[in-house]
């Protein structure tokens, strides 16, 4: 007899509907031109099914919408900021919280007080906006993830790990005192959203310890990661996703968050931090750049369901569910032979522009062009995860990446299974007509972050 398989399911049901737009081959046609072939620069009215991020995209619960309406809004001193930090502390451990509005005021808060002009921020792997604000500030991102990483067809289960033999040569190269802290994420983003394993973390904080170095931690979606360490690292099988959560919170000194991804609201963010001197500093900056300390450019309302999603967001079966419609997309992709990196991530499927459109080379952007390609076919939109988000060096050189990808990022309980047939087979479609694909120009570009704002013309 055939064995059954165990199916993943949603451990909700559906209480309200979005009616959705279609639209013509003809009106995406021209959408497109307008938009200069840049996906971010879509109106969502033009748009079917949105891949574009899952930040701030996620369908809150009714418990989350009924918080909404518990907002205290008083400028000083909210019930909700009280609560939210009573969360912080229980489901993520860190001592200290400062509300931001998203997760890069956090990031500008914490570069300017930490990074002095001249510094190095390791890294496993750069994120475009955490870059930024490190450079800004006068610091230098180094990569120090493992060469796995950037690799799209290994198939190692934590190509989220730090080498800490690149880290040493930096130690060694410059100086613990010139490296204010390490910057690690969970569920690197720009690897296909790859996790870090647990065993790497202690190692890593070990290392940190000797040298008196600082770990910070962008944890915006460290229930992600969490959900791979149990499924996949020996002794965390029977662990839940809250405990596992706390555990890798507790290797790092502190950390960004962007709620608007794992903590399951539309906008908000916070700083949190484990030490008195750099809490306060930034508990003060908060107040230049964002809001009073006990609100930080958030309303209550925003804070109150902020509070209710962190706890929703580490529930086994959310996470179950969560990742498992993710991994059906995957499987669903290389049914039709579509180069992905695998193994597949978190929160989205990341296809291999390189692979998929080998003719084009990399100055004519065919990451940007297959994302362009998609939603001409089928109005769905993805964005570009390559030589236009990695942007330009110093020197006005581009940075040249060797991961090309098209991010299909999957909003939390918003998309049905058949949404992810008809992804799938949208980009079939595209694949079969894949030689006939020509590139694109760039002409216009912005000073910082082109991705979101550059204009492109077809070749």
């Amino acid at each position: 007899m055939k064995s059954i398989k165990s199916s993943w399911a949603e451990p909700y049901k559906i209480k309200m509907v979005e009616l959705l737009k279609m639209t013509t081959p003809a009106q995406r046609k021209e959408a497109l031109s307008e938009a200069g072939y840049n996906t971010f620069l879509l109106k969502s009215d033009d748009v079917y099914i949105d891949l574009l991020t899952d930040s701030g995209t996620s369908a809150m619960s009714d418990r989350q919408w009924a918080g909404i309406m518990l907002g205290d809004e008083a400028y000083a001193g909210s019930k909700n900021y009280y609560h939210l930090e009573e969360v912080v502390r229980d489901v993520y451990g860190y001592k200290y919280l400062i509300p931001t509005h998203q997760g890069r005021g956090a990031e500008n808060i914490l570069s300017k007080i930490l990074i002095k002009k001249g510094d190095i921020v390791p890294g496993n792997m750069y994120f475009t906006t955490t870059r930024l604000h490190q450079e800004l500030a006068g610091g230098r991102f180094e990569d120090i993830i493992i060469d796995e990483a950037h690799d799209p067809e290994n198939e190692f289960e934590f190509k989220g790990n730090v080498d800490l033999n690149k880290l040493e040569l930096l130690v060694k190269k410059y100086g613990a005192e010139k490296i204010p802290y390490v910057s690690i994420a969970t569920s690197v983003n720009m690897a296909g959203g790859q996790p870090i394993s647990m065993k790497n973390l202690r190692e890593l904080r070990e290392y940190t310890q000797k040298h008196n170095i600082r770990i910070i931690h962008d944890m915006t979606r460290v229930a992600e990661n969490a959900y791979f360490i149990k499924q996949k690292e020996v002794g965390y099988d029977t662990k839940s996703i809250k405990e596992i959560v706390k555990e890798i919170n507790s290797y790092t000194d502190g950390a960004t968050m962007s709620a608007k991804k794992d903590a399951l609201v539309n906008i908000g963010g916070f700083l949190a931090l484990n030490e008195w001197d750099i809490f306060e500093e930034a508990r003060n900056m908060v107040v230049v750049y964002e809001g009073l300390h006990t609100y930080g450019g958030l309303a209550g309302r925003d804070m109150e369901a902020m509070a209710i999603g962190i706890g929703e967001s580490v529930c086994d079966d959310h996470m179950h569910a969560r990742v498992g419609q993710v991994i059906y997309l995957g499987n669903k992709m290389m049914e039709y032979d579509i180069p992905i990196v695998k193994p597949i991530g978190g929160h989205g499927i990341f296809v291999d522009a390189k692979k998929f459109l080998p003719h084009l080379s990399q100055d004519t952007y065919p990451a940007q062009t297959l994302a362009a390609e998609i939603y001409q076919d089928s109005g769905v939109r993805t964005m570009e995860r390559g030589i236009v988000s990695a942007g330009r060096k110093a020197n006005g050189e581009n940075y040249y990446p060797k991961l090309e990808l098209v991010r299909f990022t999957i909003p939390r309980r918003v998309y049905t299974q058949a949404h992810m047939d008809v992804i799938a087979e949208s980009v079939a479609r595209v694949y079969e007509n894949r030689k006939n694909i020509k590139g694109l120009k760039m002409v216009y570009e912005p000073q910082y972050l082109r991705f979101f704002q550059a204009k492109f013309e077809k070749l």
